[in-house]
């Protein structure tokens, strides 16, 4: 199955460009997904296609005009269609949704510009993503971020090992990476790594992916079901220096709910 995307926008060069680079770009060029990009001003009102006007009640800026919006969506949506705004009053957006969003046939991005879009468009919407708590100029940035994180993951993008341990595969940041020079400003890399012992290795990655999760995003942790060997080194970590009561949350297998936030 073939990943349809249609994006409405107001700077179409602002999306098309940079999907047409790098993993995004070979895979739109091998055919896995199609993407069309729509200046929403094709829909606007009037002689000079109008997208946006003032707001009620007074206030800074312009609106964007749900009839564009409504207009562009009744010719491109479909019955399975996702129609997504990115907004910062969505759910947080995670890996498992843009595993979710890869999974779908068709999605539909609008991109907001101006001081927001009218309160009735969110109506007209399936799924409203904020990729975190700022301020953009547009929607632009937010929606090739998404479709960033979802092209890659469709079949035949990128080798599959590429993703096995990448941050957030399984729900923790990944592991430190090295590469050449084997000692660089005086800092080496770890023995481990050059051991040519698997086993060893394996485990150093996951002692160190657990490591950077409890420093870095203790709520990863949270509530998550674990199995033994990493509730093991959950255990050495800890001894080894306090961390706080919500970076030490998991639970052992079969005690406590799995994380499921998405």
């Amino acid at each position: 199955m073939r990943l349809e995307i249609d994006v409405l926008t107001l700077f179409p060069e602002v999306v098309e460009v940079p999907l047409r680079a790098s993993i995004p770009g070979r895979a739109l060029e091998r055919g896995l997904a199609v993407l069309r990009v729509h200046d929403l001003r094709r829909w606007g009102l009037g002689r000079h296609r109008a997208v946006d006007d003032y707001p009620y009640g007074g206030g800074a800026g312009m609106v964007l005009r749900p009839e564009p919006v409504a207009a562009a969506l009744d010719e491109l949506r479909r019955p399975d269609s996702c129609v997504i705004l990115p907004d910062p009053a969505g759910e947080p957006f995670r890996q498992e949704r843009a595993r979710d969003l890869a999974r779908r046939p068709h999605l539909i991005l609008i991109c907001p510009r101006y001081e927001g879009v009218d309160e009735r468009i969110r109506e007209l919407v399936d799924l409203e993503i904020s990729i975190g708590d700022v301020v953009l100029s547009g929607g632009e940035i937010a929606a090739l971020v998404i479709l960033d994180a979802v092209l890659r993951l469709l079949p035949g993008a990128i080798d599959p090992a590429s993703m096995a341990e990448e941050s957030f595969a399984d729900g923790l940041l990944e592991y430190p990476q090295y590469t050449r020079p084997p000692v660089f400003r005086g800092r080496s890399v770890p023995a481990v790594l050059r051991s040519g012992h698997h086993e060893a290795v394996r485990r150093w990655r996951r002692r160190e992916a657990l490591r950077r999760t409890l420093e870095r995003r203790p709520d990863l942790l949270v509530g998550r079901q674990l199995d033994s060997e990493t509730a093991a080194i959950l255990d050495e970590l800890r001894r080894e220096g306090g961390t706080s009561e919500a970076a030490a949350g998991g639970s052992p297998a079969g005690e406590g709910e799995a994380a499921d936030r998405h």
